[in-house]
């Protein structure tokens, strides 16, 4: 089951950046059991630009400086 962040970064992925679901299961795939290497999977594969790959470490940093809180 995908944490509340995988499922967050992959709607980023797909209403932001226009990656298809098809994309990203081959990342998903690719990356293995290291789901943290999704960008970088993505981007080896030719499936998001360098730019695209800028633009999700951007928000992967942005996200962790937005935690939700304990409460």
């Amino acid at each position: 089951m995908p944490s509340k962040r995988q499922t967050q970064l992959i709607e980023f992925l797909q209403t932001e950046l226009a990656v298809s679901s098809e994309a990203i299961a081959m990342g998903l795939r690719k990356a293995g059991q290291a789901t943290n290497l999704l960008p970088m999977a993505l981007w080896q594969y030719g499936l998001v630009t360098t730019e695209q790959l800028s633009q999700i470490f951007d928000w992967l940093e942005d996200s962790h400086r937005r935690l939700p809180d304990a409460s």
